[in-house]
């Protein structure tokens, strides 16, 4: 009785040195007002061709305790200050228009449309997580759990990942690091979009063909898609190869954040069908650093499976499987996944990751390239083995019986419910 008493005891201290020491680590709040802070001494009126030296995030530096709770992450590549050059949207293609203001739980983001049809997006550098603390953390004042918890994504990561996708030939959003000055173009909105930090890309949906894919008629989500192949039926296909290759290029850049949302859909005429070629939006989650106490109790496979850091290895690769993946990848064969898993070890050669990596502001390259670049290439040598696996957790799971996340505003069969190609 004494040693089970003892060892309840050593039990009991563990568990509240471990509460104590993360109250003071997530206490330890971020400055204030610490986004997009310019670093040089800008004009008081921007011109048209200026940049800018800016940090995307101060309010991310930490102390020994932090790291050790809530992780290192990339906080030094937030405060970090790039160059970045200066956009005003009546020059930029002819004129930009600001259309639909969007974005999801974190991101800010504004569409814009230029004269010819063509609709991009803004999507803010810095994100606005407060929508998504949970009442129980405000009031144990533990909410910087879930604000500091941004600093696990890597702020520049949509580039590196466009630089990948572009060697990978997977189609990608092109985005640009701009800094958008308030303008007489944004008119009522530049309290919210105006002084601040963005990635400019091409939207995922639109009338307009961006792509360099020929044929294209229009870009649509995947709810559209869905309604169109019920009107369509064996008239439109999915371009399974395009799209294993997007799936299995996730796997290798750590992207574990790929829900229906994430995916707009190239429509593309072929003879009499109409193929649907996948088109990736939202990086934000690409390359995701997690580290410390805290994340990685989060992210434990029992507790977030979903969320998986960005290592040499894929430590469980279930969590990487969607519904999204079910729906539209089940029947297809087992040796597709093995010949985009070569395509894709083939076209990102060392040489191609180190140019890839290329593509970051110095300043950030110096910071992150050693581990990003030997995790890619660890990544890129197993694929074979993901992407087999990958196939056989596919094989495991049962059809669908409920939507696909973000399809609950439309209504479809239940047969067609199971998967997008099933007889």
């Amino acid at each position: 009785m004494k040693l089970l008493k003892r060892i309840f005891l050593i039990i009991l201290a563990g568990v509240g040195l471990f509460l104590l020491l993360t109250y003071i680590s997530v206490n330890s709040e971020p400055e204030k007002d610490a986004t997009n802070i310019v670093i040089d001494n800008p004009p008081s009126q921007f011109q048209h061709g200026d940049s800018i030296l800016v940090a995307a995030n101060t309010g991310y530096q930490s102390n020994f305790l932090k790291n050790i709770m809530q992780g290192a992450h990339y906080r030094e590549a937030w405060a970090t200050p790039v160059k970045v050059p200066v956009l005003f949207f009546d020059t930029y293609k002819g004129g930009l228009t600001p259309a639909e203001v969007g974005g999801g739980k974190q991101t800010r983001s504004l569409d814009l449309i230029s004269p010819d049809n063509t609709v991009y997006t803004l999507r803010s550098v810095n994100k606005y997580p407060d929508s998504v603390v949970p009442e129980f953390a405000r009031i144990l004042k533990l909410e910087n759990i879930v604000t500091d918890g941004i600093s696990a994504q890597h702020p520049y990561g949509a580039i590196l990942a466009a630089a990948l996708a572009e060697k990978a030939d997977v189609v990608h959003t092109h985005p640009q690091l701009v800094y958008v000055p308030q303008q007489k173009a944004l008119d009522s909105l530049n309290d919210e979009f105006g002084d601040a930090l963005y990635l400019l890309e091409y939207e995922t949906e639109g009338p307009v063909n961006w792509t360099k894919h020929s044929g294209v008629t229009a870009l649509i989500d995947t709810d559209s898609l869905q309604l169109l192949k019920l009107q369509k039926k064996d008239l439109l296909q999915i371009d399974y190869n395009l799209l294993v290759r997007s799936r299995l290029f996730d796997l290798i850049i750590g992207d574990w954040d790929r829900h229906t949302k994430q995916w707009g859909w190239a429509l593309q005429q072929r003879n009499d069908t109409l193929f649907a070629i996948p088109v990736a939006g939202d990086r934000d989650n690409a390359f995701f650093s997690l580290d410390g106490v805290i994340p990685t109790i989060i992210s434990s496979e029992y507790v977030e499976p979903h969320v998986r850091p960005f290592d040499e290895d894929i430590d469980y690769l279930p969590g990487l499987v969607y519904p999204f993946d079910i729906y539209f990848l089940k029947e297809v064969p087992r040796s597709t996944f093995a010949q985009q898993a070569a395509f894709l070890q083939q076209q990102l050669t060392d040489e191609v990751i180190e140019e890839a990596l290329r593509s970051w502001p110095e300043p950030i390259y110096k910071l992150n390239n050693d581990e990003i670049r030997s995790k890619l290439r660890s990544r890129r040598d197993q694929i074979q083995e993901y992407a087999l696996e990958f196939h056989k957790i596919l094989q495991e799971k049962e059809y669908l019986n409920e939507p696909l996340k973000g399809s609950d505003d439309i209504t479809l069969p239940k047969d067609f419910l199971r998967c997008f190609n099933c007889n």
